[in-house]
């Protein structure tokens, strides 16, 4: 089955702790709500401390235009992105010997918080030594569950091409998407919530020879699922002035009714249960959502370790959060013999599962 061999990361440069957007947000925020304080408390009770961002503060506390944000967006998630790509393939702790860049055959491009033409793999292929015949798979829209998505369309790639090495990149600048006159409470959460985040992965096919320095997970199955009749779960509304934050309130809920069933279905199919799958790689979307995760699947907290701290250190990074988790259990968590399961929701509304495991 197919392999995967390395993760890697890119954290932008600004780190701000939770209190110092508390402040912010108050600031901002006060004369829209009677009862501020009260609605403010979802940044203390969210169990997130820190989270990466592009640009400063002080960026934030002016107007831009939906055309000086995406300026932004293409700039730095090309600039990212090389590095994210550059981490993954010269991982020190995963691979014996750097991956190079030429070596690559295909690279899926995942993100949905910015827009750009031509793509902006095709922008970093101009920046690095790829091989010009590198096949490029855009994918835009998929949210928080973007980064499963991709997985899932490598492993389905290197099946039809058990020969090549393929990236998938994930790019979200949440914090570009930010509307200071969106007085939501869709958009009070996501202030308390999203990230920017990056990161890379690269996955083989069953033909490729590999020698890593620990135990990698194949990709055994995978599963992806639409729930008809839900667009208004999650997603954006594009407006004159950019993104605005679609965010419903029923989501810890449809995780404790829809997902449990879809989960377990999924799991069935391979004679397992919840009780069985060794490392859980579950996109934290919030405490909320790890929490219904937790009580929906009859999880032990400690299955759910590696993505409460990822939630706790970089909060939400949509798409290329679920990367960042698979990275801890990779470098810090699985054992040879070990079974995973990754999941991850967003917009459609749909979910994505990826099953795992570490073998020879």
């Amino acid at each position: 089955m197919p392999k995967i061999v390395s993760v890697g990361t890119a954290v932008p440069k600004f780190a701000l702790n939770q209190e110092t957007v508390v402040e912010f947000a108050r600031e901002l925020f006060s004369h829209s709500y009677s009862d501020i304080e009260r609605l403010l408390s979802i940044f203390s009770n969210g169990n997130i401390s820190k989270r990466h961002f592009v640009k400063g503060l002080d960026w934030f506390k002016e107007n831009h235009s939906f055309e000086e944000k995406n300026d932004v967006y293409i700039q730095e998630a090309i600039s990212y992105g090389v590095r994210a790509i550059n981490n993954c393939l010269n991982n020190e702790s995963m691979l014996h010997e750097a991956i190079h860049l030429d070596e690559i055959d295909a690279i899926f491009y995942i993100s949905s918080t910015g827009i750009s033409t031509p793509s902006i793999e095709a922008r970093i292929m101009n920046k690095l030594s790829f091989s010009e015949h590198v096949k490029r798979i855009p994918i835009w829209g998929l949210g928080c569950a973007g980064g499963a998505a991709g997985l899932t369309r490598a492993f389905e790639y290197c099946k039809a091409f058990p020969e090549h090495k393929v990236l998938v990149l994930t790019v979200e600048l949440c914090s570009l998407t930010f509307q200071r006159q969106d007085p939501s409470k869709s958009n009070l959460v996501g202030t308390s919530l999203f990230a920017d985040g990056i990161a890379c992965a690269c996955i083989v096919g069953d033909l490729v020879e590999f020698n890593n320095k620990i135990t990698c997970p194949s990709i055994i199955d995978t599963l992806s699922t639409l729930m008809k009749d839900s667009e208004e779960v999650m997603g954006w509304d594009i407006k004159n002035d950019g993104l605005y934050v679609v965010f419903s309130r029923d989501i810890p809920t449809i995780i404790r009714t829809w997902l449990h069933t879809n989960v377990q279905k999924f799991l069935l199919k391979h004679n397992l249960s919840t009780n069985e799958i060794d490392q859980c790689i579950f996109h934290p979307g919030g405490k909320k959502v790890l929490d219904a995760y937790e009580k929906s699947l009859q999880l032990s907290k400690d299955k759910l370790k590696s993505s409460q701290t990822i939630l706790n250190l970089y909060g939400n990074m949509s798409s290329a959060t679920i990367f960042y988790v698979l990275k801890e259990v990779m470098e810090k968590e699985a054992q040879k013999g070990d079974t995973g399961l990754a999941v991850a929701l967003g917009p459609g509304f749909c979910s994505e599962q990826v099953l795992l495991k570490w073998e020879d």
